[in-house]
């Protein structure tokens, strides 16, 4: 079977990075205590809508690597969510990462989070384009100089009628989406260790 292009070594790098923030991230989770009131309107209605986000995320990557993983460093995708913008597996992670913070509770650590998700994700998605222009040349430029980096454009969106799947690809993204689908009992059980006073708490938009 042949195996998946890997990707440059700069780019695991940074992934890997971001990966180590968030776990050395975890702890002080522990010791935030929301200001808005987590049994009230607002707190519901920022749980249910990280859930909904972490949602999206998964399904998003899974719609995305349907598209880019039997083709990546062979072609340049441009159909799918890659006809809309350029990085949509990074895009789809930081809605992952910002729905993980709602669903803490905090406004200000949601807003932590997803800027530094995005910097490090956008640093990866520009060391990725100087590959890509690495292998394709001219191609890439066009491509790049029509859709947008990250925030999609939904009117430039077309797909053939029939795409070719890769199996491992989708395999591997399924990694992934363990780890975003395990951000709701994650969020779920610092909630109980506060509610429980396990830990002293101080409070944080």
């Amino acid at each position: 079977m042949q195996s998946l292009p890997r990707q440059p070594f700069i780019q695991r790098l940074r992934i890997n990075i971001l990966r180590l923030l968030f776990v050395l991230l975890l702890p002080l989770l522990l010791f935030v205590r929301p200001v808005i009131a987590e049994n009230g309107l607002g707190g519901t209605l920022m749980e249910e809508a990280g859930i909904l986000l972490v949602i999206i995320a998964v399904l998003g990557r899974f719609w995305a690597v349907m598209y880019s993983g039997h083709n990546k460093n062979r072609v340049v995708v441009q159909h799918g969510p890659y006809s809309m913008c350029r990085h949509p597996l990074y895009l789809f992670s930081t809605i992952g990462v910002a729905g993980f913070g709602l669903m803490v509770g905090s406004l200000l650590l949601t807003l932590l989070i997803t800027v530094l998700a995005g910097v490090v994700l956008a640093a990866t998605a520009r060391s990725e384009e100087a590959h890509m222009r690495s292998l394709f040349g001219p191609d890439y430029d066009a491509y790049a100089a029509r859709v947008p980096m990250i925030w999609p454009n939904p009117v430039l969106f077309q797909t053939p009628h029939e795409i070719t799947v890769r199996v491992q690809a989708l395999r591997v993204n399924l990694q992934d989406a363990v780890v975003f689908l395990s951000f709701i009992p994650m969020a779920a059980l610092l909630q109980w260790l506060k509610h429980a006073d396990y830990v002293t708490t101080f409070p944080l938009y």
